[in-house]
């Protein structure tokens, strides 16, 4: 089996004081293995965004612990932190946050290159993301020449180039019609059937349907979790997360 990527422990998080404070986390307990794809679903407000950025080290709980790779994020300096985030976390935003004056491949070669590598060899390496996700053909057009399918299959790229372990994606399929809101949830699964871990929050049940295991936020808290099927519908089966 492999190994656990993402782990969550008893993490909290608070937002505000006295009367305007919101308990967005409630001691959530959550792991995550190498080669599997869960989904998070809940109301509006119940956490879901919130559980994203805590474990991608955007933001930190008030309590508990999160671990990627088995490493605890709240003991790296800032820097190492940012270091972490560019090399092993990819994320995937429904809004594909691609920056307009840039091509496909450009877009997915940048956080490589931030991170040093050289443009030659962040090239190869982008063209081969680009490449499995069947979109390498568009790589030098620019965003607005994409069709939205084209764009999210373009951010999934830049967020699992090069040696990315983590995969987290807030509403990816929000602003797809379905066919291509289903391609792009079997891409991600296909993603993490190499060995990444993947984490994606939806509104959408039947999106939902297609991640190896369903859980459930609601006030901060995660109350059930399903086996999902693999594309089919699988009911949340009832159980306390503690």
């Amino acid at each position: 089996m492999s190994a656990t990527v993402l782990e969550l422990r008893e993490v909290s998080k608070v937002y505000g004081t006295g009367p305007a404070q919101v308990n967005a986390l409630r001691r959530v307990n959550l792991s995550v293995r190498g080669g599997e794809l869960v989904a998070v679903m809940g109301p509006s407000g119940s956490g879901k965004s919130s559980l994203l950025t805590i474990a991608g080290s955007l933001e930190e709980p008030v309590s508990g612990q999160v671990l990627v790779m088995g490493t605890d994020i709240s003991r790296l300096s800032a820097n190492d932190q940012a270091r972490l985030r560019r090399r092993l976390i990819g994320y995937v935003f429904q809004d594909f946050n691609l920056l307009a004056g840039f091509t496909a491949i450009e877009n997915v070669t940048v956080p490589l290159e931030l991170d040093g590598i050289s443009a030659r060899a962040a090239r190869t390496a982008g063209m081969k993301a680009l490449a499995e996700l069947d979109i390498a053909e568009r790589a030098h057009h620019f965003p607005d020449q994409l069709s939205g399918g084209e764009r999210q299959r373009v951010a999934i790229a830049r967020a699992v180039v090069g040696d990315r372990r983590l995969l987290l994606a807030d509403e990816p399929t929000g602003a797809l019609d379905s066919v291509n809101a289903e391609a792009v949830m079997l891409l991600m699964r296909a993603i993490c059937r190499r060995g990444v871990a993947g984490v994606v929050v939806t509104h959408d049940a039947q999106m939902a349907s297609l991640a190896d295991r369903v859980v459930y936020l609601q006030d901060g808290q995660l109350i059930d979790r399903a086996q999902a099927s693999g594309g089919t519908d699988s009911p949340l089966t009832p159980g306390v997360q503690r």
